[in-house]
């Protein structure tokens, strides 16, 4: 009788905060860097090259429909919104055993902390570190909203931030359509609205009254309230259940207008809402007195209480606030809209299903990449190669000067099959990886080696644990010395 082994082929095993993880040997973790309800997260480096990245286990996928719709959401997202300079960068995926599994694994770029963790760290932050935080949040959001989804779920503690000044929007497993013709959520994910929505203190005021036709204005509420964080070291709207949040929102910013409430709130929110004193708004410069006018006035345009009146993305990103970072060149859109077709599938098999599918079409897509690239970096060094010769002979040059230009290539094509094999191939010193991954062994027509084995999906409803445990590795004297370099008075 043969023995079958749980220890999945082509892995090695590391003990990361308790849990166990079954990477690629191309990794070796460096440390765990914490855990949140169902996932953990760890920073490794790729052996070959030294890079470090954060590899993520997402723990318990398959235990309820909740949790795998947002793991496929995630992955789908992810894969979507690769590529973009404001939005975390999933390298690859894993999946240890696909005919029974119940984990998987991203392989995602490393940040050094989260904006919550940088809020909390007391350390000092200038007008411009705002303005940039924000600026490049709305980048971000501007390429999402233009891919006709809504984030849903922006504050801090999802968006990463490195010591070189640059900030990424990470999860989004409460993710969804939107129909921006219609003006409201998609046909058929009506029912998902009423999900938990965004973290309370980070929610919009329509949420909280039981609007059902949320529109982009819900991440722009976000955004305000992010922002008002930075100036206040603080969030501003702290409550502590659904009423209380309610309450601090209409305590700050004053009781919305009897045509404004009709429209915006549920006829029971309009019963409570009427049933308590008349409040005037809390003037934002007593609460910031050390904010410009100029980070006031874009406050104030974020969290108005009306969504209709509530600065869209494109307005804030051409905010006089943010004069000294808007570049139009440099703010994309998403070229294709998101296809939530799928969310369709509601029973977790064929959720599963799906996983797979999307997982090993993605391994696929990705090791053809590096092999197209690998591929043009060779004809580039052959070209490169016989420029030299020729020259070398128009000069009268030795045998030996050829012997060493030939070397060279060598050596520059051994470098080149390193990086193509982890998808990291760089056109200029400038230009950040576009693709990391993970040195699977590839057929000679390209294709890696068993690729049903290995699959990976996603990150799940579980909370990204990015957070303080990364700060003692952020440098915020790089950071200032990075924000000095773009900032110009």
């Amino acid at each position: 009788m043969s023995v079958v082994s749980d220890k999945p082929q082509h892995r090695i095993e590391a003990s990361v905060l308790s849990q166990t993880f079954w990477i690629d040997p191309a990794y070796k973790i460096k440390k765990g860097l914490g855990q949140g309800a169902y996932g953990c997260v760890a920073s490794a480096v790729h052996v070959a090259s030294g890079e470090s990245i954060a590899i993520k286990k997402v723990s318990n996928v398959f235990n309820k429909r909740i949790l795998t719709k947002r793991a496929l959401r995630e992955l789908k997202l992810l894969r979507h919104f690769r590529g973009h300079k404001n939005i975390t960068c999933l390298y690859d995926l894993d999946i240890t055993n696909p005919s029974a599994f119940n984990e998987v694994y991203l392989y995602e770029e490393l940040m050094e902390a989260d904006l919550h963790a940088i809020i909390r760290s007391g350390q000092p932050l200038s007008d411009a570190h705002f303005q940039s935080f924000i600026y490049q949040t709305l980048c971000g959001l501007k390429y999402i909203h233009s891919a006709n989804v809504l984030h849903r779920d922006l504050k801090p503690g999802n968006l990463l931030v490195n010591a070189d000044c640059e900030l990424k929007i990470c999860d989004f497993g409460l993710s969804r359509g939107f129909d921006p013709e219609q003006n409201t959520v998609m046909s058929g994910q009506q029912e998902f609205m009423t999900e938990y929505v965004a973290t309370r203190w980070y929610r919009a005021p329509e949420i909280m009254l039981s609007h059902q036709n949320y529109t982009t204005a819900i991440d722009l509420w976000s955004v305000g309230c992010i922002l008002a964080e930075l100036l206040g070291r603080r969030p501003l709207f702290k409550g502590h259940d659904y009423v209380d949040q309610l309450n601090q929102i209409l305590y700050y910013i004053g009781t919305p207008p009897e045509p404004m409430l009709c429209r915006v709130a549920s006829p029971r929110a309009q019963q409570y809402i009427r049933s308590l004193p008349y409040k005037k708004p809390v003037p934002f410069e007593h609460l910031y007195p050390e904010a410009t006018p100029l980070a006031l006035d874009m406050l104030r345009r974020l969290l108005s209480f009306d969504p209709e009146q509530r600065i869209t993305c494109d307005e804030a990103l051409e905010h006089p606030y943010l004069a000294v970072w808007h570049d139009p060149n440099d703010e994309p859109v998403c070229a294709n809209k998101f296809d939530f077709s799928f969310e369709q599938v509601d029973d977790i098999d064929g959720m599963k299903k799906l996983i797979l599918q999307e997982v090993i079409s993605f391994r696929r897509e990705v090791r053809l990449q590096a092999q197209q690239r690998l591929a043009m970096m060779e004809q580039h060094q052959q070209q490169q190669q016989l420029q030299q010769q020729f020259y070398a002979n128009q000069m009268g040059s030795s045998s030996a000067s050829s012997s060493a230009s030939s070397a060279e290539a060598i050596r520059r094509r051994e470098e080149a099959q390193v990086a193509a094999s982890r998808g990291t191939i760089q056109k200029s010193s400038s230009e950040h990886a576009t693709y990391n991954i993970l040195g699977e062994p590839m057929s000679a027509d390209g294709t890696p080696k068993d690729v049903g084995d290995v699959a990976v999906a996603e990150n799940d409803a579980a909370e990204y644990p990015y957070g303080a445990y990364m700060l003692a590795d952020f440098d915020s004297d790089a950071f200032s010395r990075q924000l000095n370099q773009h900032h110009v008075s």
